[in-house]
């Protein structure tokens, strides 16, 4: 299937790793340039150099979300680009119970995961509807369904990214944009991966293990870890126009996760 992507151009904030580069790749892979965003230059432009290696179109912008000072240069390098589709990815996760998440990390979590995000997607609105077609993707988590009893405000964050891309998809009505967020359930990253194997013998295998460490750790239906890629396929599909009717939607990518505990 042509995704139709030929011809646009994605920012992806916190695509310098992870989930968000994986987006970038995938992205890329369909013709779509894309904007590599991240707050380390040399890892941002490595993730842009092996987009180009392989023939594809990227570039970086360097700056914080979370810092206003930085905001107008993530835009302004997002708008020379003639961005089209915004993909807020870049959020802080940390985890915290009631009984020991403070003030402070209250207001990070909101800050960094919906504050940061409504203010990228205010600021660049505007060029978008002069296009009149354009994609807002959000990216949330299983916590924003199901709160997690160890991750209290990151998961009423996400909540509130879910509550904010719906409103949005309103907001828009008419224009040519759309907003709808992708949310994933635990995804295979490699400090995870290394989390788990610390506990085993050298040697081995983590095809030998995983399915017992998911049912422990992330009971779900498929009875595995998500990989970033399966998370960007899915935000590469709703970047594209084929997905023109799929507005104010949340999609979860989580093996079943959501409801299956």
């Amino acid at each position: 299937m042509d995704l139709q992507l030929h011809g646009h151009t994605a920012l992806i904030t916190g695509s310098s790793a992870g989930i968000g580069a994986a987006i970038a790749g995938a992205l890329a892979a369909e013709g779509c340039r894309v904007v590599v965003h991240g707050r380390r230059e040399s890892v941002a432009a490595d993730v842009a150099a092996e987009i180009t290696a392989t023939g594809g179109q990227a570039e970086v912008v360097i700056g914080d979300v979370t810092e206003p000072g930085r905001l107008p240069q993530i835009v302004s390098a997002a708008e020379s680009a003639g961005v089209d589709i915004v993909v807020a990815n870049a959020g802080p996760f940390a985890e915290h119970r009631w009984e020991d998440a403070t003030a402070a990390d209250w207001r990070e979590a909101l800050d960094g995961n919906v504050i940061a995000t409504a203010a990228l997607i205010s600021a660049l609105l505007p060029g978008l509807r002069r296009r009149g077609w354009g994609r807002v993707i959000t990216i949330g988590s299983r916590a924003s369904i199901t709160p997690l009893p160890n991750m209290v405000e990151y998961s009423a964050a996400k909540a509130a990214v879910v509550n904010l891309t719906v409103s949005l998809a309103q907001h828009l009505a008419g224009s040519g944009v759309t907003a709808n967020c992708v949310s994933p359930g635990v995804i295979l990253t490699p400090s995870l991966r290394q989390m788990f194997m610390d506990r085993y013998p050298p040697g081995t295998q983590w095809s030998d293990v995983e399915a017992v460490l998911a049912s422990e750790y992330a009971p779900n239906p498929v009875g595995r870890f998500g990989r970033a890629e399966e998370v960007a396929d899915v935000v590469t599909f709703v970047a594209s126009p084929r997905a023109g009717y799929l507005n104010g939607a949340v999609l979860r990518v989580d093996g079943g996760i959501t409801g299956a505990a």
